[in-house]
């Protein structure tokens, strides 16, 4: 069976998605079940924890109380919840531009003060996550408006690939962003 970088990508974000998950409902299940009084006799319990920050956050929490090795003198949460932000910033408020030169694309990419920070923090990193694929190469470059991710095919279906997913569906490509919340939230550095 040939293994292609789309179908181990695929692989390694379901078997991050059910652990973290696992875990997340291992750790909350005690919770809701010594929480009934809360639930005024309807036999069942809310699982969505209200937005998506608060919910990724809460996540990580349940995860790091799991943990009996949790050094929580280390423990950084307001960390994460600023890289939260910045992940909201740059994917609810930026604007992007894409530029196609060849079997070369590059997506400017500005915004407010927010947008920008936002921008200079997280496309450099990223661009190193996505050089982990033999498929493409990328370039993330922070500057004054912004930043710019210009990425590099290997063939006219990789071309047309990042055309398709765009600047927003190349950020979320990669299952290292569970990883590096949970390694931010421990207070290790981390480069995203």
């Amino acid at each position: 069976m040939q293994f292609t970088f789309k179908r181990v990508t695929l692989i390694v974000a379901i078997a991050m998605a059910a652990l973290l998950g696992s875990y997340y409902f291992a750790s909350q299940e005690t919770h809701f079940t010594a929480s009934t009084h809360h639930n005024h006799g309807s036999g069942s319990q809310p699982t969505e924890a209200g937005q998506s920050a608060f919910a990724a956050i809460a996540e990580i929490v349940a995860i790091l109380n799991a943990d009996q090795n949790t050094d929580w003198s280390q423990v950084d949460i307001k960390s994460l919840r600023s890289h939260l932000v910045d992940m909201n910033a740059l994917t609810l408020a930026s604007k992007t531009e894409m530029q196609v030169d060849g079997m070369r694309v590059r997506f400017v990419v500005t915004g407010s003060q927010s947008v920008i920070r936002a921008a200079q923090n997280m496309v450099p990193a990223h661009a190193r996550e996505l050089n982990k694929s033999p498929e493409w190469a990328a370039l993330g470059k922070a500057n004054p408006t912004g930043a710019t991710l210009t990425m590099t095919a290997t063939s006219d279906n990789v071309l047309k690939r990042i055309e398709a997913l765009g600047f927003y569906g190349l950020m979320a490509t990669g299952a290292h962003h569970q990883p590096h919340h949970l390694g931010m939230a421990k207070g290790q550095a981390m480069n995203h």
